[in-house]
């Protein structure tokens, strides 16, 4: 998949040929769209059942909307991927595949999956399977990628706890059980960290911080590059106060109580959480992957249908039309764009002439906005022929 590719389908009524032949007018198609400007490919889309005119505009207007949720849930899952692969974006075209197919190989080749997406169903029929699968992927990965977040949040903690400074690591491999006073009435021992420039204005001031502090209790337990953890001891009626005095001073107090074996049951949880990662790192990719397959497919065959209804409801039965697949660039699609209302504009007929530049003439603008509030023009400028401009990145 290149980066700024930009497709677009087309639908025009076969008489755009003199002939009115299917073949002829996909090559009149590809003569107005020429190859300097993009490869116009066969988009081939079934004949469905189709209902009444109320009901068309009101399925226009739904595909409208589930296509703009595809697109969001393609551009989610994908970001998601990104993400799970940090920004890897060789690794990332790699499993944006449709059907174990690249992207442009897939849409080149595209075939309306009849299995799957009965065409002798109701139109409303098979849109609202396609809404609920849709749905279902986009929750189901969701779900998952929270989960993985969610544990490797709680491994960067983990070890944040066992490779951070004195004021935010662990102290169950530090602390010794023979430096605190354990189960007294009267007395509690405090751990402090201290900033090292701070230790000799430590050393001066700890007694009188506070009420009750036990004289030359101070005792130094450990120090790093930042820090030089301390314990005191104070009377228990006094502890808050000292602890409130010790954070305006700028140490920090450090809450912690010894359990027997606690360092070894931290060091287990680090690597459990490290397995649980690399587990669900692996799921995540998996169902990313898959979800990125079946919402983009789901999104082309949404595309599809949307082509279909919009034709009808533009040309009219019996149906006998032709749709393209133009593969170009951001940049080349504008000139399409101006190459096809050219050549098309006389399909809108009198009621949606155009000036020179392709714009709907003032006087045109009410008809257009008349056609957008019908319901099946969604927020897209109107044209004369039927034309979706998509982007699957």
């Amino acid at each position: 998949m290149s980066k700024g590719t930009k497709y677009i389908l087309v639908s025009l009524p076969a008489s755009i040929s003199e002939s009115s032949n299917p073949d002829d007018a996909l090559t009149a198609l590809r003569s107005t769209v020429t190859s300097d400007l993009g490869t116009t490919h066969k988009f081939p889309i079934p004949s469905f059942n189709i209902g009444t005119l109320d009901a068309l505009v009101q399925q226009a207007d739904d595909l409208a909307k589930l296509d703009s949720a595809c697109e969001g849930v393609v551009n989610k899952v994908g970001e998601s991927l990104r993400g799970i692969l940090e920004g890897n974006e060789e690794r990332l075209q790699q499993q944006k595949t449709i059907n174990e197919k690249p992207v442009e190989q897939y849409l080149r080749t595209f075939q309306w999956n009849k299995v799957k997406y009965r065409a002798d169903k109701s139109i409303a029929d098979l849109i609202e399977s396609l809404q609920k699968e849709i749905q279902g992927i986009d929750n189901d990965v969701k779900a998952k990628f929270n989960q993985y977040n969610q544990v490797k949040t709680n491994l960067a903690a983990s070890q944040r706890r066992q490779t951070g400074n004195l004021a935010t690591k662990s102290l169950t491999s530090i602390v010794k059980p023979q430096s605190l006073i354990q189960d007294s009435e009267y007395l509690d021992t405090h751990l402090i960290a201290v900033p090292n420039p701070n230790v000799k204005e430590f050393y001066k001031s700890y007694e009188t911080v506070a009420d009750m502090v036990v004289p030359r209790s101070a005792n130094q337990i450990a120090s790093d590059d930042e820090f030089t953890l301390f314990s005191v001891v104070t009377f228990k009626k006094t502890s808050a106060d000292f602890v409130h005095k010790v954070r305006e001073k700028r140490w920090t107090p450090r809450d912690f109580k010894y359990k027997e074996g606690g360092d070894k049951e931290e060091r287990q949880e680090v690597e459990k959480l490290d397995k649980d990662a690399q587990k669900l790192w692996g799921e995540a990719l998996r169902l990313g992957r898959t979800g990125y397959s079946d919402s983009a497919m789901i999104w082309i065959h949404v595309l599809a249908l949307r082509v279909f209804v919009e034709t009808v409801l533009r040309y009219g039965l019996p149906l006998d039309f032709i749709t393209g697949l133009v593969q170009t660039t951001a940049k080349a699609a504008k000139r399409v764009k101006t190459n096809l209302d050219a050549q098309y504009s006389y399909l809108g007929g009198n009621a949606f002439g155009r000036d020179s530049k392709g714009r709907i003439k003032k006087d045109d603008q009410a008809t257009s906005n008349d056609m957008q509030t019908a319901g099946h023009l969604g927020e897209q400028e109107y044209t004369a022929y039927v034309y979706y401009e998509f982007e699957i990145v």
